[in-house]
């Protein structure tokens, strides 16, 4: 199933490539094929199981989510870097959804000072208020495990509801 997988994303980044959509759309290819395929019809990603993944890569999908006006429904399970899909301004959140928060860490053991700064505000850029400022007084001391929040917890701090 996982080399299944790896063959899909590799055609489908040769196509993309072929189309002449270059590096820009291939950072999209942390989405699965079917969310590939809404996003190029314009329909909403629909995110429902997102473990999360690196921060930097992570930051760059955000950036072209952005620059797209994609609209992004977090309706699962979102945790870790998923988390970013947050700072989008057409994301919305279902009140059934289960978001998890943790700390930068790299292999689950802790940075050192600096950097853990750096990737906490990295992270913290993401979230709207109350979140981010819970986040930076807790969540991100975390390394293993995660602070669960809900979808509701969520939409009762702001965010809209899918």
């Amino acid at each position: 199933m996982e080399q299944q997988e790896t063959r899909l994303r590799a055609w489908i980044c040769h196509g993309l490539q072929r189309l002449g959509l270059g590096t820009a759309a291939v950072a999209l290819l942390g989405l699965t094929a079917p969310q590939m395929a809404m996003a190029q019809t314009g329909a909403a990603i629909v995110v429902q199981s997102d473990r999360g993944g690196m921060l930097g890569q992570r930051s760059q999908q955000i950036r072209q989510l952005r620059a797209s006006g994609q609209r992004v429904e977090l309706r699962g399970t979102c945790l870790s870097a998923c988390t970013m899909y947050l700072s989008l301004p057409n994301v919305c959140v279902a009140a059934t959804a289960s978001f998890g928060f943790h700390g930068p860490s790299r292999n689950q053991r802790a940075l050192p000072p600096v950097e853990f700064e750096h990737w906490s505000e990295v992270m913290a850029r993401n979230y709207r208020e109350p979140l981010r400022s819970w986040f930076l007084s807790e969540a991100r001391y975390r390394i293993t495990g995660y602070y669960e929040l809900s979808g509701a917890e969520l939409i009762r701090m702001g965010y809209a509801a899918c």
